[in-house]
């Protein structure tokens, strides 16, 4: 007997996971920062948000809203976007009013972008100039194969629904090709024109083609023969 498939972990939710741990391993490998947002856009339309603190994920928030802030700033450059004061600072109104009000002094955003998946990373100070040496540091090395296994986790899903259709397919076969001999035996039909008959019951009604053959093969082509010699006639031929 083979062995049980093991339960596969939903996208939505790996995706989460690591976004959320980026967030938290980055604070830890910067001292001086007092939260960490990392947010994630990828074949979805909006961007998803994880904070290490309630109090900061408004500050990406109203930076998307608004389309103006460090992160914005940070994904149309291409590289990392850093205030050393938001008191002095005088690019993103909304954004540093917030920050202030929250008791923010300094950040710094890091974008990375790979095989169209858009990952960034802001870091907070309560201090000027507290976060100045964070670029070069090892946040960005982590924030990097973070994407990378986003990545690898994309196309890891992508590849098990593959298997998994044609797992479908495989099982759907047996039937599949028993219903079209039952109708090439009502109907005096070839093979190709017998599955062509089940594909267009099946787009009709708005039912699957294994469904279509199952309830086929149950009926064992009785009470079939009006409605499938009338298919046969109005189906188009190539």
């Amino acid at each position: 007997m083979l062995p049980e498939p093991e339960r596969q972990e939903p996208e939505a939710t790996t995706v989460d996971r690591r976004l959320s741990l980026l967030a938290e391993q980055a604070v830890r490998c910067a001292p001086a920062c007092c939260g960490a947002v990392a947010t994630i856009k990828d074949s979805g339309p909006e961007r998803r948000i994880t904070a290490t603190h309630p109090d900061l994920a408004p500050l990406a928030s109203v930076q998307l809203a608004c389309g103006d802030g460090p992160i914005p700033s940070a994904l149309d450059a291409g590289e990392p976007v850093d205030t050393e004061d938001l008191l002095t600072e005088a690019r993103w109104p909304g954004y540093r009013a917030l920050a202030l009000a929250s008791g923010v002094r300094s950040c710094v955003t890091l974008p990375f972008r790979r095989a169209g998946i858009e990952v960034t990373v802001s870091l907070y100070g309560y201090r000027p100039g507290s976060l100045r040496d964070i670029v070069r540091g090892p946040v960005g090395i982590l924030a990097k194969e973070t994407t990378t296994a986003l990545v690898r986790d994309r196309r890891y899903h992508a590849a098990l629904a593959e298997v998994e259709q044609l797992e479908t397919a495989l099982r759907s076969r047996p039937v599949i090709d028993q219903a079209s001999g039952i109708v090439m035996h009502v109907l005096g039909c070839e093979a190709d024109a017998a599955f062509g008959i089940l594909r267009t019951i099946s787009q009709r009604t708005n039912r699957k083609l294994a469904d279509v053959a199952e309830a086929v093969v149950r009926a064992k082509g009785r009470g079939l023969e009006s409605e499938l010699s009338a298919l046969a006639l109005t189906r188009p031929t190539r």
